[in-house]
């Protein structure tokens, strides 16, 4: 009879966990901190950067950058925090800062950090825009409360800049939908639509969803990762699923998959502050090796990596029923 055991691992085959995890947690942290969790991820200077959340022993979150070679070993982890919150400049961080994603803004030459501060209105959607991840340029607000999941895309699309990001409703028993919005000069935005909806029902990704890491440019489309929640007799239950967007619209879904391809099964995964919780938040695509490598959040405590082929996991979505509710 087949184990319980071996059932499970055959879901492990588009999506492996990296062996050697968590790669960071709250123990090696260079100051003290709660947890470390949730980090953006892009390549800067030939080495992977990681813009971690940290959260300190007083319940806000900051941001700390830690660097490796090989975006797996032998993290340099900054001695000290990177961005910490500015309440006194910028009021709608009075509660911390948190789950920043990266993207790279070529026309522009600098990056882009749209991240989710926390205002006493509730989360909102804020920017600030860097070229060495050492000294910042805050642009304030972007998405007013509650809104929080975010990310630009790494370029324009018919002449304006694009930007994923979750609203709450005002109905709490509305489910949460992945929106897309517009702008000219990252200022204004408008043109504001659903671009993907939670499902209803008994589906993994029925209680809401929300943007994983910065969107990826494929072949195929804009490749979203995103997490779905489903809301358990136990509690929430954060899994991750696949969508791809039209490459010249992404209001346009092409494709979306019916199944979830990463859920929390690790103990670094089901135990901590929030338990059942994979939150991956940033993504670096190797294209030298076809690498996939998603970091993430496990447990709202510790930061984990996981990897797959690029190939296997386009064939996979763009093969897989055609299942666009």
């Amino acid at each position: 009879m087949m184990k319980i055991a071996d059932l499970i691992q055959k879901h492990d085959v588009l999506i492996k966990r990296y062996d050697k995890n968590p790669i960071h947690s709250p123990a090696e942290w260079p100051y003290t901190a709660n947890a470390v969790f949730n980090p953006a991820a892009i390549e800067f200077e030939g080495e992977t950067l990681l813009l971690n959340r940290v959260e300190g022993m007083d319940g806000f979150s900051h941001f700390t950058v830690s660097r490796s070679k090989d975006g797996k070993t032998n993290w340099r982890i900054n001695p000290e925090p990177t961005l910490l919150p500015d309440p006194e400049n910028y009021p709608e961080e009075i509660w911390g800062i948190e789950d920043p994603r990266i993207v790279k803004l070529e026309e522009l030459n600098t990056y882009a950090v749209l991240y989710t501060a926390y205002s006493k209105g509730g989360p909102i959607v804020a920017m600030a825009l860097t070229k060495d991840f050492k000294t910042f340029e805050r642009k304030g607000v972007v998405m007013p409360p509650n809104d929080k999941d975010s990310s630009l895309f790494p370029k324009k699309i018919n002449g304006k800049w694009a930007l994923i990001h979750r609203p709450m409703p005002v109905d709490p028993s509305a489910n949460a939908n992945i929106w897309i919005s517009f702008s000219p000069d990252l200022k204004y935005w408008g043109e504001h639509s659903i671009v993907l909806k939670a499902r209803k029902g008994g589906w993994w990704d029925a209680g809401k969803i929300g943007l994983g890491p910065q969107p990826i440019e494929t072949p195929e489309g804009w490749l979203l990762i995103y997490h779905g929640v489903r809301n358990t007799c136990a509690g929430s239950l954060y899994r991750v699923g696949l969508c791809m967007l039209d490459i010249d619209d992404p209001t346009k879904v092409i494709r979306r998959g019916r199944n979830w391809v990463f859920g929390p099964r690790e103990i670094y995964e089901t135990h901590g502050d929030v338990g059942y919780v994979i939150f991956p938040s940033g993504v670096i695509w190797d294209k030298r090796s076809d690498e996939l490598r998603i970091y993430y959040g496990a447990a709202d405590s510790f930061v984990a990596l996981a990897t797959a082929n690029m190939t296997d996991v386009i064939d996979y979505l763009m093969n897989s029923p055609d299942c666009r509710i």
